[in-house]
């Protein structure tokens, strides 16, 4: 995307608005808190720009084991009762390092309410306490779990789709190219602007540097603390648009599961986001793209002052009723 000299100029009056509401709040950054201060921090903040959650049928705590004898909480939002529900298992965002199902919990039952599925939200293990690639072993193996336990759960195990928002966009990406090794067919991949790149070089990375909600030293913050050396940035799994696999080259992208994409205008990941479409698309994987003017990363978060945020919900809803045969 081009990026105007005054990159401020962009912003949505509402967005604006915002942004300048936190400043005047005058909260620490993340980056100058430890990681538990910003869990405390992000959390009690999660909800104020939020609509009010809607109602919902069924709202049941699950328990989830890993493969090193951890058991992951994670919690399902279903719209009915009734059984054989499609089902969106959900990995929030926070750069590895914050959020958790409450804080994605308003999003998570929008989604179930718009959509007319289930969604499953799992609270993987975040930096520093586990490093990469724990979070990406959590994902996985939150989709086998889902796989085999989904009939018992009165969800329909062939229609599964995956999704995240930032961080957790990623999650997804790297369980659904996963899942296509495994040939474990998905729906969709559901994604809010997912970090898909291994080092943050694009322009966009550049103008929306500061003062757009994730600037960049709460990136190197959270990456400091997720990864383990300097060569995981170039691990597919981190990094799915630039990463390598084990044998030195790019993740092949073919036959993955098709995508929808919520991207922010104003953000530092946006370029990223259009580079892995791109390469999604010449590997002739279905990519349905959105691109919100004028709001900033987290935007779907903000549904009680952005109004490109409800819009968000609805197009994402959509994509999975479409994705799930339910449209």
């Amino acid at each position: 995307m081009s990026h105007p000299s005054n990159p401020r100029s962009r912003l949505t009056p509402a967005m604006r608005g915002v942004i300048d509401r936190i400043a005047r709040a005058g909260h620490p950054p993340f980056h100058a808190l430890t990681p538990e201060q910003a869990r405390q921090a992000y959390a009690a903040g999660a909800g104020v720009l939020e609509m009010s959650p809607p109602a919902i049928a069924r709202v049941q705590d699950l328990r989830i084991p890993t493969r090193d004898g951890a058991e992951l909480p994670a919690r399902l939002f279903a719209p009915s009762e009734a059984d054989g529900l499609p089902v969106l298992l959900y990995f929030h965002g926070g750069g590895f390092t914050i959020g958790s199902v409450a804080t994605h919990e308003p999003l998570c039952r929008a989604l179930a309410h718009q959509a007319g599925c289930a969604v499953l939200s799992v609270d993987y293990r975040l930096a520093p306490e586990h490093k990469f690639p724990v979070a990406v072993n959590d994902a996985w193996d939150s989709l086998a779990w889902l796989r085999g336990r989904a009939g018992a759960l009165g969800l329909d195990a062939g229609r599964i789709a995956v999704g995240g928002d930032s961080a957790g966009g990623t999650l997804a990406i790297v369980t659904a190219l996963q899942a296509r090794d495994a040939g474990w067919p998905l729906a969709l991949q559901l994604l809010f602007y997912p970090g898909c790149a291994g080092h943050q070089d694009t322009p966009s990375h550049h103008t929306y540097a500061q003062g757009f909600i994730l600037d960049e030293p709460t990136i190197r913050y959270f990456f400091g603390h997720y990864l383990r050396t300097p060569a995981d940035r170039d691990d597919w799994r981190f990094a799915p648009l630039d990463g390598r696999d084990g044998h030195g080259e790019p993740k092949d992208l073919n036959g993955v599961a098709p995508v929808w994409m919520g991207l922010a205008e104003c953000d530092p990941l946006v370029d990223e986001g259009l580079a892995f479409c791109d390469r999604l698309r010449l590997a002739g994987v279905p990519v349905d793209l959105d691109i919100y003017a004028g709001v900033v990363h987290n935007f779907v978060q903000f549904g009680r002052a952005i109004p490109e945020a409800r819009t968000a919900h609805r197009h994402a809803a959509n994509a999975l009723k479409t994705a799930f045969g339910d449209d």
